[in-house]
């Protein structure tokens, strides 16, 4: 059989304008797995209030990180195909990589038609989500059955269901802040930002929040840090519902209070840079650090392209074509 991967991210509007964020907010939004109001109370909701009132703050946030070559995460997510797709080429392994994304373009459907047309019958689905939550890797799941449907010869499947635990994943995340020690020095805590899901969906069955706290603790026991030096918090909520707990933007307000003026920040549950760690973690949170008495506050970036990362997304392949 011919295998080919199929890497898959959340996706990013084609453009920082109101009218390209309001066409993928609106996708988005209406994935049954990213918010599970019933349609009649949503719907409404979503297209009366939420994308007219929402859209112009969101694209203009988009401006704000917006790169000359195009969002963020749609560079780096290319970036990281032709990485993937070089580095299995230098092992000597014929797979050919496509990319797709949950919402917006390249569709899953069009990096399917691609493995497709070069004759794949056995697919990796990789989802870029370390930790696995129903609203984005089950949400994948959800995107490749639908596109089955469709299919008379349906090909076998691998899918990677989550990686936080894996050592590949950890050594790379411990080498990504030694270099950044290296290089800025080193704060009095390092705390790990994870985006954040609602309680209910914990409560529900979800296992998030317990793989981030997880990867915390791995990552943590790689670097050799004690208990007071680390911390993990969750970021980006939305709505009134609660959601999981500690929020970053509060344990921000409160770290300077507790003695920590030098922090250190990374977001393990996202594999390229997009706007929630360039824009909320490294411009809004560090204002707020800042304000409340912080003295020096760095974003670590994302894994993105870079070798380790690579070297680990090589290793999570191979152990799928066994």
């Amino acid at each position: 059989m011919k295998t080919g991967v199929l890497l898959v991210n959340l996706g990013t509007p084609s453009a920082p304008t109101s009218a390209a964020v309001k066409a993928f907010l609106s996708q988005f939004l209406h994935d049954h797995r990213v918010v599970d109001l019933p349609r009649s109370l949503w719907c409404p909701l979503l297209h009366g209030i939420i994308l007219p009132f929402r859209s112009p703050k969101v694209a203009r946030l988009y401006q704000s990180i917006w790169w000359p070559e195009g969002s963020p995460l749609m560079v780096i997510s290319r970036r990281q195909q032709a990485a993937l797709q070089q580095a299995l080429q230098d092992e000597g392994i014929d797979v050919p990589v496509a990319l797709g994304m949950s919402y917006g373009e390249p569709s899953i459907g069009s990096a399917w038609q691609q493995l497709k047309d070069q004759g794949v019958d056995r697919v990796i689905v990789l989802p870029l989500y370390p930790q696995y939550s129903v609203s984005t890797t089950a949400s994948v799941f959800d995107a490749w059955a639908k596109l089955m449907k469709q299919e008379r010869l349906v090909p076998a499947l691998r899918f990677v269901h989550d990686y936080h635990d894996f050592s590949g994943y950890i050594g790379a995340l411990a080498d990504s802040v030694r270099t950044h020690w290296q290089e800025h020095g080193r704060g009095d805590m390092l705390l790990l930002s994870y985006h954040g899901i609602p309680k209910r969906f914990e409560n529900e069955g979800d296992p998030y929040g317990r793989q981030c706290h997880r990867t915390s603790e791995l990552l943590a026991q790689e670097l050799g840090l004690e208990p007071h030096q680390w911390r993990t918090t969750f970021q980006s909520r939305f709505g009134r519902e609660e959601w999981l707990q500690p929020y970053t933007d509060e344990t921000m307000a409160r770290l300077p209070k507790e003695g920590i003026g030098k922090l250190d920040v990374i977001c393990p549950a996202f594999a390229a840079d997009c706007l929630e760690t360039l824009e909320e973690i490294a411009e809004q949170n560090k204002d707020i650090f800042l304000k409340a008495g912080g003295e020096q506050y760095h974003y670590i970036p994302a894994l993105n392209d870079n070798s380790a990362h690579i070297r680990m997304l090589v290793d999570l392949v191979c152990r799928e074509l066994v």
